[in-house]
């Protein structure tokens, strides 16, 4: 027996959210029942461009469509999410979750109360180069993380923490599922009046320490993690999706004093766009109900700890009294 289309709208089609209807529409066993944003001249133009239709508002979505992708400004993403969860409809929110812990608990409240998938975007949870690397984890001690880009009017209603330094904080927590016990950060605003390049330094009660450098106004664009084990070392590139592992052997001589062996291995990988990976793990869990990978409490988890990390560096900028630094702040 052939399964029911889902049918899915995507509210805000910005940047991100003109990727969610693109993926959708070429999305087998999905309906795109329609797109929503305020901004009436753009809807007309994903609208056409895609071969879907322009919706009032969300008012229009209940009882029209089994779930939605809702990718508008990060302040809004509770006090819509949570009317779209209370209409019965499934919800992916682009990350992060929202703009404070309060309103991410108001959307994990309104997804239990009414028995509503929630799954937040953390997009690179679903990049293969992660998805590899995981099945090597055994108990990382030490990672070294770089995600720079190139200055874009984009997403620049957040600092760079919750814009691509959560990135990062969310693999970190669930690859070492550890308490932190110490945190170190700086930043400061150079194209912006945000925090547009920031550096952290975090402890884990596992023993492991993770430095993290996230920036917005580099030459180049660079989205690497690298991260030591015991007699090991693995690099990912997340823009290239792959994995190298470097393992040291111990020597195979007959004598102690044998050269231990370096190997070199690319772990396999399967190349996909990570947000195709992602809505179609959204859709399977819309029709099976089980929890999504990224849930609402392990955005949050992700958030709080982003707020931490702003609160180190607004500790930072008050003690080298930085000027007239005035970024969003610790929330």
């Amino acid at each position: 027996m052939t399964e029911k289309p889902i049918r899915v709208a995507v509210v805000g089609v910005g940047d991100f959210g003109r990727n969610h209807v693109r993926v959708y529409r070429e999305m087998p066993g999905v309906t795109l029942a329609g797109i929503v944003d305020i901004n009436a001249d753009r809807a007309k133009a994903v609208a056409a461009e895609f071969g879907t239709q322009v919706l009032p508002d969300i008012s229009a979505l209940a009882g029209n469509v089994d779930a939605v992708s809702l990718a508008v400004p990060t302040i809004e993403h509770a006090r819509i999410g949570t009317r779209l969860l209370e209409q019965g409809i499934d919800l992916l929110v682009e990350k992060p979750i929202a703009a404070s812990l309060e309103e991410a608990d108001a959307l994990i409240a309104a997804a239990q109360r009414s028995s509503r998938i929630l799954q937040v975007g953390h997009l690179e949870r679903f990049n293969p180069a992660i998805v590899a690397a995981e099945k090597i984890v055994t108990r990382p001690l030490f990672f070294e993380i770089h995600r720079l880009g190139v200055f874009s009017p984009r997403s620049l209603d957040v600092d760079v923490v919750y814009d691509l330094m959560i990135h990062d904080l969310d693999i970190l927590l669930a690859f070492l599922d550890s308490p932190v016990t110490d945190l170190r950060a700086v930043g400061i605003p150079v194209m912006t009046d945000k925090v547009d390049i920031a550096h952290a330094r975090i402890e884990f009660a596992s023993g492991a320490v993770a430095n993290l450098t996230a920036s917005r106004v580099s030459t180049e664009k660079v989205r690497k993690m690298r991260f030591f084990q015991e007699h090991e070392y693995i690099s990912l590139d997340f823009t290239r999706q792959d994995v190298l592992r470097v393992r040291v052997q111990p020597g195979t001589g007959l004598t102690h004093e044998a050269e231990p062996r370096v190997d070199f291995e690319k772990v396999p990988s399967e190349p996909e766009e990570p947000l195709r990976a992602e809505l179609r793990a959204f859709l399977e869990s819309v029709r099976t109900r089980r929890l999504p990978r990224v849930d609402g409490p392990a955005a949050r988890r992700a958030l709080e700890l982003a707020d931490r990390v702003m609160a180190g560096i607004l500790e930072h900028a008050r003690r080298v009294q930085l000027g007239t630094f005035a970024p969003q702040g610790a929330r």
